[in-house]
């Protein structure tokens, strides 16, 4: 069934926000163009920047899985770069494509989910049900920041608002657990996740609501 908001997009009055990781890039511009261009040269591919982060990220998951939080906080740090300049190169390339940012998108979410499951897999062995739990609330609202975005997204709404995107949870994250701190990380990311999340529902209804009041 058609959502009821379906077809009815944004209004046009509502100003198109900047996301964090877009902020970042322009930014860091100077940096990371440079850092691109080392690596084209070696002759990595924008999708191989891709999957060198995933395993880095799934690397940084089984070290915290052992209990070695400050290694997968160092390894969640390493892997970090490799998700910004997979971006900058195809942009340097002139190879941008829809299907290129799909795979990041979706190859994001299996690194996040795949520390969050070494987390789980840590505290679960040590019988902790509470730790446990805030790790499933903070995979959780992780996932329904990105969700609430592609959604909006693809029913044609802007959606870059919110207090902590993938790359706040990734800043409070690493630094966290590279300080064998994944408790402060995990209370940050399961609360201010899940109310980012409700902020984009809200940001997008109020859209829905404008779109309805001035129709084209």
């Amino acid at each position: 069934m058609t959502s009821p908001e379906a077809g009815l997009g944004p209004d046009k009055t509502v100003r198109k926000r900047q996301s964090p990781t877009d902020w970042a890039r322009r930014n860091f511009k100077g940096l990371l163009d440079p850092l691109g261009g080392f690596f084209i040269r070696l002759g990595l591919t924008p999708n191989a920047m891709t999957f060198l982060g995933l395993a880095g990220n799934i690397a940084a998951g089984a070290a915290l899985s052992q209990g070695y939080m400050s290694l997968g906080g160092l390894l969640i740090l390493i892997a970090a770069p490799f998700d910004a300049l997979d971006g900058t190169m195809a942009r340097l390339l002139g190879q941008p494509s829809k299907f290129g940012g799909f795979v990041d998108s979706v190859t994001d979410r299996w690194s996040e989910l795949a520390i969050f499951m070494g987390l789980l897999y840590f505290y679960l062995q040590r019988g902790d049900s509470l730790a446990g739990i805030l790790v499933f609330a903070a995979a959780l609202g992780s996932v329904m920041v990105s969700y609430t975005k592609a959604r909006a997204e693809a029913l044609g709404f802007e959606c870059n608002v919110g207090i902590l995107s993938r790359l706040e949870r990734f800043i409070v994250l690493g630094p966290a657990l590279l300080l064998n701190l994944p408790w402060v990380a995990l209370w940050v990311i399961a609360i201010l996740a899940n109310v980012t999340a409700v902020q984009r529902a809200l940001y997008v209804r109020r859209q829905a609501l404008q779109a309805r009041a001035n129709p084209k």
